[in-house]
């Protein structure tokens, strides 16, 4: 009997082509987007607040650590604002635990790409991931201590067609306006190999290139002060937008903290940086649910849409049930005919969520990865792709229960009459 179950099924399916695939089309739809909600959700989560930076800390004036870390290790936000160069040399100098204290300034950009100025330690000694150095394009270098060199993301170097060799000119700001272009000439020396993170979205120069650059007041010893020409920068006018920090052993993260954010009122220390960008996706929480919710409407809509496409065929089907049951066929037979019709809607519906849920989150990687560099993994196994098609097949056949009830009520003599 089971065989004639899979052959009313198979024949129903067939008979009803077109709003079968308009329901599957539904139900794949609605499967693709469940799975791509929570696919993404981790993913970005993880990558933002999980994820490893290559920094445990960063340093900072006054304000807030999450506009701090967003600016300097996300390259999303303008800077809070500058401190002294004498704080990094005596971090750098003066306190046992260090590990790596590198300089960031940043203000300004390349086409909308930031310009960070730093050290040559950010290529010689920083491991963006543990184990992990940047290396550079064929025959690529870092720049040198002078300030006419530039080292360029991968990302950055795809979009614009750099090339080693290159010249480029910086503009004044975070945000690319025509005309705004700084008179300094940087050369091209190095293209970095892509990290899949937010570097490569950045054009590095020698932080000396920064403080050189046309336009430039620096305000380190707390007064205005604008170099001309090349000679060298008295120290004490110098100032950075961030100090980036790796410690040799956490303790020396939350001593820090007590002193500067607890203590002190003058600078802010964001530590550890995961914590901070976690405290973010606490804040915005209500949005995502609301993307969870959308997610949940949606999959009952496509339950409804199955109910609705076998619900509609049952009235016209009643003659068919009628003879069937006259041959020998028993009640539940019907209905269990029509469950797994539901079911198998559900599950082909479901299969093809898988292409859409492979759309979707394509176009959401690339999105994400133009405006924060950072790569969501379209592959990556997440227990939705798979509770999903269980979650909907088993809805299917939820929603198949009505109008097999409908056809397992079918009066076998009122629908044999012929129709005059």
């Amino acid at each position: 009997m089971s065989g004639g179950i899979f052959l009313l099924v198979r024949r129903s399916l067939r008979q009803h082509a077109f709003s079968t695939i308009i329901t599957v089309l539904a139900v794949g739809l609605a499967s693709g987007l469940t799975m791509s909600v929570f696919s993404i959700q981790q993913q970005t989560r993880e990558a933002f607040s999980g994820g490893d930076v290559g920094f445990d800390a960063v340093l900072g004036a006054r304000g807030s650590q999450l506009q701090l870390v967003l600016n300097t290790v996300f390259h999303l936000e303008t800077s809070p604002g500058n401190i002294p160069w004498s704080v990094y040399e005596k971090l750098k100098e003066d306190t046992p635990g260090i590990r790596l204290a590198i300089p960031y300034a940043t203000g300004d950009n390349y086409f909308g790409y930031r310009i960070v100025g730093t050290s040559t330690e950010l290529f010689s000694d920083f491991e963006y991931q543990k184990g992990q150095k940047f290396r550079f394009v064929g025959d690529g270098r870092s720049f040198e201590d002078g300030y006419a060199e530039a080292v360029v993301g991968s990302y950055v170097a795809e979009q614009l067609g750099i090339s080693v060799g290159d010249h480029i000119h910086p503009s004044h700001g975070v945000n690319y306006a025509e005309g705004s272009e700084h008179e300094d000439e940087y050369t091209v020396v190095g293209i970095l190999e892509p990290t899949n993170s937010p570097s490569d979205r950045v054009v590095w120069i020698p932080i000396e290139g920064i403080f050189h650059m046309d336009g430039h007041v620096l305000k380190g010893a707390g007064e205005h002060y604008e170099h001309h020409g090349t000679h060298a920068i008295p120290e004490e006018h110098k100032e950075v937008s961030a100090v980036m920090l790796s410690f040799s052993s956490p303790t020396l993260g939350m001593n820090l903290n007590q002193q500067i954010n607890m203590i002190g009122k003058e600078y802010t220390l964001a530590f550890p940086i995961g914590r901070v960008m976690l405290e973010l996706f606490d804040k915005i929480g209500w949005v995502n649910r609301i993307f969870e919710l959308v997610a949940y409407l949606v999959v009952l809509v496509s339950g409804a849409a199955i109910l609705a496409s076998i619900y509609n065929t049952i009235n016209e089907r009643r003659r068919e049930f009628a003879i069937l049951r006259a041959l020998g066929a028993r009640r539940r037979t019907v209905f269990s005919a029509i469950v797994l019709e539901a079911a198998t809607i559900a599950a082909l519906g479901s299969v093809l969520g898988w292409l859409f849920y492979g759309v979707i989150l394509f176009s959401a990687s690339y999105a994400v990865r133009k405006e924060t560099g950072v790569v969501l993994e379209v592959f990556m196994l997440h227990p939705s792709l798979y509770l999903t098609p269980i979650g909907m097949t088993l809805l299917g056949a939820i929603t198949g229960i009505v109008p097999a009830y409908k056809a397992y009520a079918t009066d076998v003599a009122e629908n044999l009459i012929p129709h005059s």
